[in-house]
């Protein structure tokens, strides 16, 4: 079983994957919610190029690392990795009203899928978040 989570980006592919892809960007946007944080970010994107980040709680009290290696890259288009012995799928679709971001991964065994599935798309959706108002503010 994979868990599947989605959102419409209201920006065009080429800031929504420089987003994506940029570690300053990623500081700013992989929490999902407002108690957690990221700290580090790198990644060297390129087919056997490694990926790590790492989350803690704003409180101290806790954190880990997010790591893995990319294993296909179509530019603007999708990224394959995989981390911890699963597969992960991005895929950026250029979509009405702008880019639709889709990421299939696979569950871990420590937490139930739902609740995966929901924090998977509380990231995602402050991925978008971040994104709009990036552009908001470069527009105004």
């Amino acid at each position: 079983m994979q868990i599947a989570v989605e959102t419409l980006v209201h920006a065009p592919v080429e800031t929504v994957w420089a987003c994506w892809t940029t570690p300053g960007d990623i500081l700013e946007w992989n929490a999902a919610s407002p108690d957690w944080h990221t700290t580090h970010a790198e990644l060297d994107l390129v087919p056997g190029g490694r990926f790590r980040s790492r989350m803690e709680a704003r409180d101290g009290s806790t954190g880990f690392d997010f790591e893995g290696t990319f294993v296909r890259i179509e530019e603007m288009s999708l990224i394959e990795s995989t981390f911890g012995g699963r597969r992960l799928k991005v895929w950026f679709q250029p979509a009405p009203g702008g880019t639709l971001v889709r990421e299939v991964f696979d569950p871990e065994d420590e937490h139930p899928a739902e609740m995966q599935r929901q924090g998977w798309q509380a990231i995602l959706d402050n991925f978008a978040r971040h994104v709009e108002a990036k552009m908001a503010a470069e527009a105004g």
